[in-house]
């Protein structure tokens, strides 16, 4: 299985659509806002979302759909990344909903090849979400630093860091009950 791409493997116009998508519940919604601290009553209270909003029932918090989006986006498009350099635009196009399913996908824009080192290039990117009905709900534009074949190679190959695979001995099979006069022998 892939997990990212070096500089070389991405095509500027290529559409990488992620899967699997992703149903977002009322839970999720509320420990986000609780881990983020952010209490507005429109994610966190039913009672105000449904009596006093446009939308007459909790929305999702727009920073929870867009993390979840770039998590998505990771095994095709930042799982090799040096650095996410930078979040070039951020929109919110629609609300999200506990219940609603997100999807997303995302277009490779332009790639230029480092100027300060010869072994990586910066990928320009823009990431959809969209509604399980196909509505967009959340675009957004970064920039990332990727590694090319040959900083792969130089760094140990596709999984720098993994402990190789230990061998370990087969373990003694049990040789079944001890006897009482096994046990006096051993001195127990």
């Amino acid at each position: 299985m892939q997990f990212g791409r070096t500089y070389e493997e991405f095509e500027v116009g290529a559409v990488y659509k992620h899967w699997p998508g992703k149903t977002v519940t009322e839970y999720d919604d509320h420990l986000f806002c609780l881990l983020t601290m952010n209490h507005h009553p429109l994610h966190m209270d039913t009672n105000y979302a449904e009596n006093t909003t446009d939308f007459g029932r909790n929305v999702v918090v727009g920073n929870y759909i867009y993390s979840l989006l770039l998590g998505m986006s990771v095994p095709d498009v930042s799982g090799k990344a040096i650095a996410n350099l930078e979040i070039e635009s951020l929109r919110h196009v629609a609300p999200t909903f506990h219940g609603d399913t997100i999807y997303g996908e995302t277009t490779v824009l332009d790639k230029t090849p480092s100027k300060s080192k010869n072994d990586r290039g910066i990928v320009h990117v823009e990431t959809k979400g969209y509604k399980q009905d196909g509505t967009l709900v959340c675009v957004f534009r970064r920039k990332v630093m990727v590694p090319t074949e040959t900083y792969i190679k130089e760094r140990g190959g596709e999984q720098p860091g993994r402990p190789p695979v230990s061998h370990h001995p087969q373990p003694t099979p049990p040789r079944g009950d001890t006897s009482d006069s096994e046990l006096k022998e051993q001195g127990k």
